[in-house]
Formats: C-alpha cells, structure tokens, sequence
C-alpha cells in the first residue's frame, strides 16, 4: 500500500486530499458587481439606450455646415461646446469651422499629392446621436451625453453637442472633429460603438435613469435597426421605403396576382404582353 494512504499520527488524515490534489485552472467562477448589475437590468428590461454614428456627410465644409445649421434649427437652439461655450444665432455653423479650423483641414487635402484613389475623402468631423425611449427626462440625457463627451473626448478632439425634444424620444446630437489636436484622426468601428453604449448607460444611470446597454443578441433580437432617416420618417408615418420599390415593380410589370402554389398564395407578378 502506497505510503501516502497509511495513517501515520491522529493528526494526519488517511486520505491527504488538501496535499496530493491536482491544482485547479484558477479561473473565475463568480460575477463581478458591474455584471451582477448588467445581468438584473436586461431581466428587469431596463430602457436600451442607443447610440448611432450617422454614416452620410461630414466629407466636405458644405455638409458640414448644413449639418451645423440643421442641430441648432437655423439659430433656434443652443450649441454647447467642449470649451465651455454656448453658441446660438444663424453664424454657429461658420464659427465652429473658423474655430476648429476646418477649413484648414480640407485645403490641406486638397493640396494632397498623393494619386487619387476610388475611395471618399476621409471625414472632417463624424456625427454621433445619442438617444432615450420617450419619458426620459431630456436634461438628464444632456447631461449624461455632456459628461460621456467630458471622459471620451477631453483635450483630445473638439466637438459640440446639441439637445433636440421635437421628437417623442429625447436625442442628442453630437459632432466630433476626425483629428485630433495631436493629429490622431478619430475611427469609428462597431466595438467603439459597443463601448460607448455602455459607457453612456453608465453615465444616465448616475443621472438617476434606468438604462442598460446590451447587445441585440442578448435581446433575443436578430434585426439589425433601421438607418435614422428611415426610422423617422416611419414613425412620422412619411416612409416611402418599401412602398416605392414594390409600386416601381409593378409599373414594371404590370398587373400583379395572387396565384396559389403548394397551398401557399404566393405574389406573383405577370409581364405586360
């Protein structure tokens, strides 16, 4: 018998468990609190917030001036900027680009001597929307964007963020500058939007406001959401984005019906003779 099973004192037990086991992995196997607290917000189905990087525009001093000019309604609304700053009148858009030094950014492309290549320019600034459901309080949701934007983009790259409540869900448009002061152009990927989503639930949640942050995955949803100009327009009842493509296809082949095959009515569509 191996000497390890022999019982050798009172004090030592037949089996040395604690001594002749095998180490464990060492990994995890608790949840940390900020888990604990993600997991108790998507059982509770806590508000998911939304944050969205408008893909269009934002190329050239035009689009970005009529971007401007669109957040703050033609002088209407307030600009708040990273240096404090509270903007208003019909001049906000050409102070901002005098101020960030747009237009410095784009001459110098042009002045590029490198070959022209098929892909658009890069960006001069990038247009962020952050969003809650309807009932939040749009003050908090403005204060929770400004302190996101305190954390993300202090002393690194400009921006200006602007509170709309036209709408039933309180948003805030942000615009950030591509290059950073340092010369570090700004990209956009979808971990960075994953990241700040969380880091802007976290924020509206110290404002007081439920808001969860998970992944559509998680949800148990499989769709991606629609692109922003789409979605208002349906929620306005305006969108024409289905409607015209069929109404295009049936001008294209006349009159369409409704035949039956395997037991299933199946829309069909007959060519014009």
């Amino acid at each position: 018998m191996s000497k390890h099973l022999i019982n050798v004192g009172r004090d030592r037990p037949l089996l040395d468990i604690a001594t002749y086991a095998r180490k464990g992995s060492g990994e995890r196997t608790y949840l940390s609190p900020a888990e604990v607290e993600q997991i108790t917000l998507t059982v509770r189905r806590a508000p998911e917030v939304m944050v969205k990087a408008l893909t269009r525009g934002g190329q050239d001093l035009g689009a970005v001036r009529r971007h401007f000019a669109y957040l703050n309604r033609q002088g209407e609304l307030e600009v708040k900027t990273d240096d404090g700053q509270r903007l208003s009148g019909q001049s906000v858009q050409n102070e901002l680009v005098e101020d960030w030094d747009l237009d410095l950014e784009e001459h110098r492309r042009t002045l590029d001597l490198e070959p022209r290549s098929r892909r658009p320019p890069p960006k001069l600034i990038h247009k962020l929307l952050f969003s809650m459901p309807p009932g939040t309080s749009p003050q908090k949701v403005l204060a929770a964007v400004r302190d996101f934007a305190r954390e993300e983009f202090e002393l690194k790259h400009r921006y200006a963020i602007v509170l709309h409540t036209d709408e039933p869900h309180p948003h805030v448009h942000m615009v950030v500058k591509a290059m950073s002061e340092r010369g570090v152009r700004l990209h956009i990927r979808k971990a960075t939007l994953r990241d700040w989503r969380r880091e802007f639930a976290r924020h509206l949640r110290r404002q007081g406001v439920v808001a969860n942050a998970t992944e559509r995955a998680v949800r148990g949803q499989s769709r991606s959401a629609k692109s922003d100009p789409i979605y208002r327009a349906a929620r306005r009842g305006h969108s024409t984005h289905m409607r015209d493509p069929v109404e295009g296809l049936l001008e294209k082949f006349g009159k369409a019906l409704w035949q039956p095959i395997r037991g299933r009515s199946v829309y069909c569509a007959r060519a014009p003779k």
